[in-house]
């Protein structure tokens, strides 16, 4: 089956970033958001990330104005009906999750496949939620999505072998490098990268060094491009506590259970960048 019109569901910043690559390639793109707001504000972000492009000279305004054409954003799942390929990016949440990939199933066609692009959740309970779990699978994109080369693919346990060479070959025409890993909890990634964030809560925690310290110690000590606690600012700290939340759950050790400052901050709101306030506070968020 050639894959030749996407849908993605959500338009925050992961489901805007697939968007925008997914139609810098040439495919029709449907965008769905339940909230308009939310929506209006991801097909702004897509423009603003062309117009960084166009100051680099890395795109043409005519480049521009063809990528934005080719997305339809919509406040309606129905509008998935034709599409070949539906990419969910929604909130990390599996009863969320499982409840809107059963709502898929009756909208799209039988052909169509349906990907998560969840960081943490079990592929294989997700597709049970279907009366196509042969053709539900995993694409974890990273973020941003439009710079960050790596999609993990992850087949679940009904995953046929032709769905996920359709769901690899997209991955490459998309410019991405597909990486195969199992379908446990945080796969690949988020199993290694959440619990050195979490543990470098539990350092600001237990006051063994600021939150500057923590993050400038770790870039001039390990060459990391930028410290955990502002990675996990970036990320969102409501994400990073669901998806250690997944891992401690799912594993069962204690080693993945969930710093409490982790915990504090989420139920005070401070959850990042997005809030303007998180391990560090942001200028001209929110």
């Amino acid at each position: 089956m050639a894959i030749g019109r996407v849908g993605v569901l959500g338009a925050g910043q992961m489901g805007n970033g697939i968007a925008q690559v997914c139609a810098a390639q040439g495919l029709k793109v449907v965008l769905v958001d339940i909230a308009q707001p939310a929506l209006d504000k991801g097909m702004a972000t897509i423009a603003s990330s062309c117009d960084r492009l166009i100051k680099k000279e890395a795109m043409t305004d005519a480049a521009k104005k063809e990528l934005l054409g080719q997305i339809t954003a919509s406040t309606k799942l129905e509008d998935f009906k034709d599409c070949d390929i539906v990419i969910e990016a929604i909130a990390e949440n599996v009863d969320l999750k499982v409840k809107v990939f059963a709502q898929l199933d009756q909208i799209c066609q039988s052909h169509a496949l349906l990907c998560s692009n969840t960081s943490s959740i079990s592929i294989t309970k997700i597709a049970a939620a279907t009366k196509r779990p042969d053709k539900v699978a995993g694409m974890h994109f990273m973020n941003p999505v439009p710079l960050m080369k790596l999609v993990e693919g992850i087949r679940g346990l009904q995953t046929s072998d032709d769905t996920f060479a359709q769901v690899s070959a997209l991955a490459t025409k998309l410019g991405k490098t597909f990486v195969e890993v199992k379908d446990m909890p945080g796969f690949a990634v988020n199993r290694i990268l959440m619990p050195m964030i979490n543990e470098a809560v539990y350092t600001l925690h237990e006051g063994i060094a600021s939150a500057e310290d923590i993050d400038q110690s770790m870039k001039l000590g390990t060459n990391q491009p930028m410290g955990p606690l502002t990675l996990a600012d970036f990320i969102g700290l409501d994400t990073c506590l669901a998806i250690m939340n997944v891992l401690h759950q799912g594993l069962g050790d204690t080693k993945y259970r969930p710093c409490p400052l982790l915990v504090k901050y989420v139920e005070a709101g401070w959850l990042g960048r997005k809030t303007g306030r998180g391990f560090h506070t942001y200028e001209g968020s929110k």
